[in-house]
């Protein structure tokens, strides 16, 4: 499975102390953060995780929820998730030393495979109501951003009704 977050803009909050935990550093803007687990091939979103604050680090996501999984279970993910043993990850270059051919043509193979993910979030942002700044009351957030999840699966064959 692959594993990858994406950040929403929000609203400013009024008040110092919560304000300071939804900026995101990265983003440069007061965010929500969002996770998604998809299947390699694409065809189904497996779990999400709605509503993290734009502080909070991808890997601190992760490391919450890792319980809920299999300890077997492999996932690949990107420079955000190194230091996790069940997240495969790209080689990252030191200060002292750059990555060698090898290592880049691993990482060109690990980027093809997880480009599904960066498509799903793609698909998840058609939606404009999950990509550009969020304007609704807080707590409308989750349901919205399921809904628009529902909506994809649908879409994508993953949900099949019947009548």
């Amino acid at each position: 499975m692959i594993v990858d977050s994406y950040e929403q803009p929000i609203e400013r909050p009024t008040d110092y102390k919560k304000q300071k935990k939804y900026y995101s550093g990265k983003q440069k803007r007061h965010t929500l953060k969002n996770q998604i687990v998809v299947m390699p091939n694409g065809k189904e979103i497996v779990d999400i995780v709605v509503g993290e604050t734009g502080a909070t680090a991808d890997i601190k996501i992760w490391r919450s929820r890792r319980e809920e999984w299999n300890q077997e279970q492999k996932f690949q993910g990107d420079k955000a998730y190194v230091g996790e043993l069940l997240i495969d990850t790209p080689h990252k270059k030191t200060p002292s030393k750059d990555i060698t051919d090898a290592q880049k043509k691993a990482n060109k193979q690990k980027a093809r495979k997880r480009i599904v993910v960066e498509h799903m979030i793609r698909l998840v942002k058609i939606f404009r109501v999950a990509a550009k700044r969020f304007r609704l009351k807080s707590g409308n957030y989750e349901p919205v951003i399921l809904v628009v999840c529902g909506l994809i699966r649908w879409r994508i064959g993953a949900i099949v009704i019947c009548q």
